[in-house]
């Protein structure tokens, strides 16, 4: 049938996925679907089509909620599905594409539903939204407020205490169970860091702020109510999530109070790349869902790879089988081989890193591009002697999981006072951008945010306050430029150039890279232009933020070509014609910290896998006898001696081709005998010198 030709495309699994629930071509809410989607098994592809059936089948795509785990995952999701539905509807299927207006992040979609319902659960609609850093830095004004920075033994850093509180509210755990199990050092803490989240919760309350965990909290907690639970669940007749394995309990809730019996739900995901555990995620949730509703779920499992050739696949398949508890599922292809990927042993990370810099060249003298190459490694500063290598040879390179566009302190600062004329009761926004103006420090900031308080219109308050007594001229051009936000003479995006124009002579007095900061000051002013509103603006751009283009490394140009450095979880959802593994080792890969539990070494195995995985014809696993550890347990920089990976059992090892790096030749082994088998008394003679 021609109006069917689109699943010709799919495989079999593919085509069962995609056409769940829809019968005689009428799309129904059907019973739960779990789609087990190997790596490289086409996942993406499969949820487009499945949006983009039912949408053919008669669903209507305003009522299709999608949950992806980034905006740019959901403007992909939905190009394909506009792409995919042409084939059927031809024009309309724009129309129809732009239709699916509820397609995000959970947090992105619960900032959405917070805002409708703001009013009827007793919170004020213009609320802001603190990232990570503003809500560490308000746990910290807390912090010292409660004098728990002057304790005679030392409190939990500002970051740890933050990662704690979110582990609780994410895990739904108690605070207890949180300590004891991820932060034993600091259960001596407990009764205070109770009294420290209370208190920082009051004051986001007061201050009209939510918080990342917030988005998902207040959205869970509606759905506990059985009223709004219903309501907000009869929105939609079909939910779909991406990536189910990196949800955490609280996400989890959240999806079955608004459908409770499951019907209309299709998740979509793997527990072989559920590798988020230290974001409260839970493999659990996946491993759990067909018996998790009072009707059973239907499974459908993709196998069939269409990215790595059959020996990569056969030795991935190898490492996950030994984990616990896992789907059964065998990944294959039909891309055969007879490269086997190599385990190769080296003497350190400077072998290793010399090892991949003579591999990478080769490859690209081969005619492999540098950016279809990858450097996969489990913690970012295992790229460290790596990096000097490149740079010493020439190579370009770009490294994933690092900087973010707004951790940088200029542009958080512009956010900052567009965040502030947003909402004047944001006393972090308030205090940053009080101490960029000269003369006015912490206590000047504090009485001013104070009389802002107390003001029943604190922008008012500003404006008829006398400056403090050193602010200086600066003063009057703050005034000014936050009444010009409050007025919205300038209109959207107008309003970010105002700032800009107030900010530049500050960026110019603080930073001596200004010229190039200014560059990014210019593209946030492109991406404003992309939104209909600050507010709209100020919430997307902190839910899911774009990379630096200052990145201090020196990112090339797009043209050119550079290698790929990340970490393994950036890395996840990628791919490339040839992947290298650094220090495949216990105490990296399983990391010393993660060596506990079962489900924490299971966790660890994963990683691997997902690594193996990214590769497409090419992979190398390194396996240095000898690495270096950066400052672990306070123990200072060493070089530590490990064995090959646990999860590389000797029974696997036909599976690999197994070589050692540099291969001596006969000449070199004879002239390294010979170095060897001089004796000097060194002793001796540093006596004789004197005697």
């Amino acid at each position: 049938m021609v109006g069917d030709a689109y699943l010709d495309r799919l495989n079999d699994a593919q085509r069962a996925a995609v056409t769940h629930g829809v019968v005689n071509g009428v799309a129904c809410p059907a019973a739960p679907l779990l789609v087990i989607a190997g790596a490289g098994s086409g996942k993406t592809n499969t949820l487009a089509h499945r949006v983009a059936h039912l949408i053919v089948s008669g669903a209507d795509p305003r009522r299709i909620l999608l949950l992806t785990f980034s905006r740019r995952a959901s403007a992909e999701m939905a190009r394909r599905v506009e792409r995919i539905c042409g084939v059927v509807l031809g024009d309309r299927a724009g129309i129809m594409a732009d239709a699916l207006a509820w397609s995000g992040t959970f947090h992105g979609i619960g900032a959405r539903i917070i805002r409708d319902y703001a009013e009827q659960i007793g919170i004020n609609p213009a609320f802001s939204i603190h990232d990570r850093e503003d809500s560490a830095d308000l746990l910290n004004l807390m912090r010292h407020e409660l004098g728990f920075s002057k304790t005679q033994s030392r409190f939990p850093a500002k970051g740890t205490c933050l990662a704690i509180y979110s582990r609780v509210v994410n895990s739904q755990l108690p605070l207890g169970d949180v300590l004891m199990r991820h932060y034993p050092w600091c259960a001596m803490w407990e009764d205070q860091l109770k009294s420290l989240f209370s208190t920082y919760v009051a004051a986001k309350q007061a201050q009209n702020v939510l918080d990342y965990d917030d988005l998902l909290l207040v959205w869970a907690q509606m759905m506990a109510e059985p009223v709004l639970a219903e309501e907000i669940g009869a929105r939609w007749d079909h939910v779909l999530v991406d990536e189910y394995q990196d949800t955490n309990r609280l996400q989890d809730s959240i999806l079955h109070g608004m459908k409770p019996d499951g019907r209309g739900m299709t998740v979509v995901g793997d527990d072989a790349q559920s590798i988020y555990a230290f974001r409260a995620a839970t493999v659990r949730n996946i491993l759990d869902f067909p018996s998790s509703f009072p009707n059973p779920g239907t499974v459908v499992t993709l196998e069939r790879n269409y990215r790595s050739s059959q020996p990569i696949l056969a030795a991935a398949n190898a490492v996950i089988e030994q984990a616990t508890e896992r789907f059964s599922k065998t990944l294959w292809t039909d891309r055969l081989s007879d490269a086997l990927p190599r385990l190769v042993s080296v003497r350190d990370d400077a072998d290793q890193a010399r090892y991949i810099v003579e591999r990478v060249l080769q490859n690209r003298e081969e005619g492999m591009a540098l950016m279809q190459q990858a450097v996969l490694f489990r913690a970012s500063h295992h790229s460290g002697s790596l990096e000097v290598e490149l740079t010493r040879c020439n190579i370009p390179f770009v490294k994933f999981g690092g900087l973010k566009f707004l951790d940088s302190a200029h542009v958080k600062d512009v956010l900052a006072m567009l965040r502030f004329a947003q909402n004047p009761r944001d006393r972090v926004a308030g205090f940053r951008i009080l101490q960029l103006l000269p003369g006015v420090g912490p206590n000047s900031a504090r009485r001013v945010l104070d009389t802002m308080q107390a003001a029943p219109d604190p922008l008012m308050a500003l404006a008829d306050m006398k400056a403090p007594p050193r602010a200086g001229e600066g003063w009057s051009g703050f005034v000014g430029t936050m009444q010009g936000l409050r007025s919205r003479a300038s209109g959207w995006p107008a309003e970010i150039g105002l700032v800009r124009h107030w900010y530049e002579p500050h960026l110019e007095r603080l930073h001596e890279d200004a010229t190039m900061r200014l560059a990014d000051l210019v593209q946030l002013e492109q991406i404003a232009g992309g939104y209909p509103s600050r507010e709209k603006f100020l919430t997307e751009l902190t839910l899911d933020p774009p990379d630096a283009t200052s990145d201090q490394a020196g990112v090339p140009l797009l043209d050119e070509d550079y290698l790929i450095l990340s970490t393994i979880h950036s890395a996840k959802g990628q791919e490339w014609r040839s992947v290298f593994v650094l220090n495949a080792v216990d105490g990296c890969i399983p990391s010393d910290l993660g060596t506990g539990e079962t489900e924490e070494i299971d966790e660890e195995r994963r990683l691997l896998y997902v690594a193996m995985t990214r590769a497409k014809d090419s992979l190398d696993i390194m396996v240095p006898q000898r690495f270096y550890v950066h400052g672990q347990h306070g123990m200072g920089d060493r070089h530590v001696y490990a064995a090959r990976t646990r999860f590389i059992e000797r029974a696997m090892l036909p599976l690999f081709e197994s070589m050692a790096w540099p291969i001596v030749t006969p000449e070199e082994e004879k002239r390294q005998d010979g170095v060897r088998q001089v004796r000097i008394d060194m002793g001796a003679r540093l006596r004789g010198m004197w005697g």
